[in-house]
């Protein structure tokens, strides 16, 4: 709602810039000028609103770009757009699978990092990232009394660090039960697959 009305107040300036003439910006006309015809103006002349006439004159542009609590959260303002939003370190354990265990880090947006599958986990994250559900619900651990069934996936545990999409991440995975392991499979690539 904020944005909202924040962008109406930008156009609407913008357009009171467009709508003040040229002639009143520059001041009087010559009189060697060689159109007579009357100049169009979006100044009232006659009414209840002809005393009151803006002394602004042009505004100034290009407008610059919204504060990062303006633009939906996303917090690219002037500065960040080159920098990498997403930096994580990947610490995985007790997998079972060859290359799968240790310490992996991942960086996206360019793609870079020791992660093994690198660029399909920064299309994981992306992918989670272009939905609200997916941006609350990744790293979310599961909430306590959650009714889980009692199946066990294996010793597999992980914990990733880091920032994600701007964000601050600190989160731990396991496979100990139908919740957990769910959790996990949502998270591959980024963790291995150990099904």
């Amino acid at each position: 709602m904020l944005r909202r009305l924040a962008l109406t107040a930008v156009v609407s300036l913008a357009a009171l810039a467009t709508a003040v003439p040229a002639s009143t910006a520059s001041g009087p006309v010559s009189s060697g000028s060689v159109s007579s015809a009357p100049v169009p103006s979006a100044v009232p002349t006659t009414g209840p609103f002809a005393a009151a006439r803006p002394s602004l004159g042009p505004l100034p542009l290009p407008v610059p770009p919204l504060p990062g609590f303006l633009d939906g959260g996303e917090g690219k303002g002037t500065g960040e757009a080159n920098e990498v939003l997403t930096r994580l370190t990947v610490s995985v354990e007790n997998t079972g699978v060859a290359g799968a265990d240790g310490t992996f880090e991942l960086e996206c947006g360019p793609t870079g990092g020791s992660h093994p599958q690198g660029q399909a986990a920064c299309d994981r994250l992306a992918e989670a990232g272009a939905t609200r559900a997916g941006r609350q619900e990744l790293f979310r651990p599961t909430p306590e009394g959650t009714m889980c069934t009692m199946i066990h996936g294996g010793d597999a545990t992980a914990r990733i660090v880091g920032t994600w999409e701007g964000r601050a991440v600190d989160t731990t995975a396991s496979r100990r039960d139908g919740c957990e392991i769910a959790r996990w499979n949502s998270l591959v690539p980024v963790l291995p697959d150990v099904r």
